[in-house]
């Protein structure tokens, strides 16, 4: 099955035209990206948190301490939601009513489960690590078995999912196109800086090639 079923929870109402279930277009996008909005429930009160996140096949991991609150109240309802986005592009019409921004989004939903086998654990550590820059784990100490005893890890698999997407230019009224006014898109887009190397680094480390080529892939 190549999309995900629609139900109460991803079926997208508003915008529905630019909604999409393909599994292969919100692998994607969630792939893109390696910071996602986790949302929660703590003591009746819903609160959503930026995370970084790793993705293996179906699965979503996320990971901090032992007492972090949002993981153990994710484990403790079982269910969660994470919502993934992309900015594109301001979107700037003729009139206020109109304006948008041009985007890719996802919002998963899966049951989470806590991760305690240990090569699993560190599995799921070096998707994150290598989610945000590929390669960079394996130039890494290993973890210790205490760092690793004192990181709580969680697998959501994705039950259920939808993406919405707009990559179109303004909108306007008909009526509104002869009007004086500028319409039209500002495309946004996250680049890379040349890299700092910290000041205790060794005199002889450079800057190592997968970091520099993350830089040259992003940096314009």
């Amino acid at each position: 099955m190549n999309t995900y079923n629609t139900s109460k929870t991803n079926k997208v109402i508003r915008g529905s035209n630019r909604a999409t279930y393909d599994k292969d277009t919100i692998d994607s996008i969630i792939e893109a990206g390696f910071i996602g909005y986790v949302s929660y429930l703590f003591e009746d009160t819903p609160i959503t948190i930026p995370m970084a996140y790793g993705k293996i096949e179906d699965k979503i991991y996320l990971h901090g301490s032992l007492k972090n609150r949002m993981l153990l109240s994710i484990l403790e309802n079982e269910q969660m939601s994470m919502t993934i986005m992309h900015l594109d592009g301001l979107v700037l019409t003729r009139s206020g009513f109109h304006h948008s921004v041009n985007y890719r989004s996802v919002t998963v939903f899966g049951k989470a489960t806590k991760v305690e086998k240990p090569k699993l654990k560190t599995a799921a550590l070096k998707c994150v690590i290598d989610q945000m820059i590929p390669k960079r784990w394996d130039t890494l100490r290993p973890m210790t078995d205490k760092e690793l005893k004192s990181t709580l890890v969680i697998e959501v698999r994705i039950n259920n999912a939808s993406a919405k997407v707009r990559a179109e230019g303004a909108i306007d009224e008909k009526s509104d196109l002869e009007l004086p006014i500028w319409a039209g898109v500002i495309p946004i887009k996250q680049i890379a800086e040349v890299p700092i190397s910290d000041n205790s680094v060794l005199e002889n480390i450079k800057v190592p090639k997968h970091v520099l080529d993350y830089y040259y892939q992003n940096r314009n």
